[in-house]
């Protein structure tokens, strides 16, 4: 017994040696001059962000980070000049990512503001302009579904978020404040029907509204989608008897956008071919909507029929999701996938609108 233990201390010196040998010992490194100021990004709220629920005093998450080139001190947050919380303790010192709910936040403008010090004393600040506003009215008759995409999802009639499915974001440079700015492999998804929720989008007739700036990248994808699940083809559905299917496809030269409805039993197609395209290097902003009633469906660019022929009525069943951006997860048989295009001012109504309803909108949002 004596002599496993003398081998076996003998054994952890030499390899304590051996390691002293082969590696260079640790020395500490001066951090240097501290040169700048601390750096600070508000991520949420951003400039010009609008909040709207149905509460008059409500909570709202705020995310920071502050980077300094040297060491944090401190950072503060304010709210109109109030200071709702401070941070000194951060797990990297150079760096700090935070994020806290606020609740308290109540109808009116708001300016936040983030002020950091750092260790040599140095100090900066950075603000933004918020607001919460009074719960959204609808603008036009039958109008029953609004997300406006200015820095948030949620639809505005029935106060819901969409769900996100990987990384889609927001465009700064959107027709009106922010756009959905599409992403690869990313995508929003809606319930069709909540009771609890005040939601239903389901209805004999159907108008979708939108502004649209394409990107041919990738050269096909879906737009919006309510369509069924596909029991046989659960990796691929592409279910095409029920709900609809508004998508692209074509090449840099040019993308075909075609609408696809189904009354139950069989499918319809809505193809304008040539009229219902558009040449991505020219196309920037275009007004697009598309009316499915009990007799006809119809797609507009700008407020003009570029395509429009016989339907004997929408089917609903088992349509329980609206897939915005993609045709993922119910569309995807025929590679339909994510948009990396920008989308906004999404609307969608409860009747077949006319072609001079659709052009009053086209008219007032341009």
């Amino acid at each position: 017994m004596k002599t496993i233990k003398y081998s076996s201390a003998c054994l952890l010196i030499a390899c304590l040696t051996a390691c002293n040998e082969g590696i260079d010992p640790i020395t500490p490194i001066a951090p240097g001059t501290d040169e700048t100021p601390p750096a600070i990004k508000i991520n949420y709220p951003s400039e010009g962000t609008l909040i709207q629920v149905k509460e008059d005093i409500t909570s709202i998450n705020i995310e920071i980070e502050v980077v300094d080139d040297i060491e944090l001190q401190s950072v503060s947050v304010s709210l109109d000049k109030k200071e709702i919380t401070t941070f000194t303790q951060f797990k990297d010192y150079r760096r700090a990512v935070e994020a806290f709910n606020y609740n308290q936040l109540v109808n009116g403008t708001h300016t936040l503001t983030v002020a950091a010090n750092d260790l040599s004393g140095k100090t900066s600040s950075a603000s933004v302009t918020f607001e919460k506003v009074s719960p959204y009215k609808p603008v036009y008759d039958h109008e029953i579904f609004y997300m406006p995409f200015n820095g948030d999802f949620m639809e505005l009639v029935s106060i819901n978020y969409a769900a996100r499915t990987g990384n889609p974001g927001f465009a700064d440079s959107g027709k009106k404040g922010k756009a959905f700015a599409g992403a690869a492999d990313g995508y929003l998804t809606f319930p069709t029907q909540d009771s609890e929720k005040n939601i239903n989008l389901l209805h004999p007739e159907l108008t979708a509204s939108f502004w649209y700036n394409l990107n041919a990248s990738p050269d096909r994808a879906g737009i919006l989608v309510i369509s069924p699940e596909d029991p046989a083809n659960p990796g691929l559905m592409n279910n095409r008897v029920s709900g609809f299917r508004f998508f692209r496809e074509g090449s840099d030269a040019k993308q075909t956008f075609k609408l696809n409805a189904g009354n139950g039993e069989s499918e319809s197609w809505f193809d304008g071919g040539d009229v219902a395209s558009l040449d991505p290097a020219h196309a920037g902003w275009v007004h697009m909507a598309f009316t499915i009633s009990a007799s006809s469906c119809a797609v507009y660019f700008n407020g003009e029929v570029v395509c429009q022929g016989d339907f004997s009525g929408v089917d609903w069943n088992d349509c329980s999701l609206l897939s915005i951006g993609s045709g993922a997860p119910r569309f995807t048989g025929w590679d339909h996938l994510s948009d990396q295009s920008l989308i906004d001012e999404l609307r969608i109504f409860d009747k077949a609108l006319t072609q001079q309803e659709i052009q009053s909108i086209f008219n007032a949002e341009k």
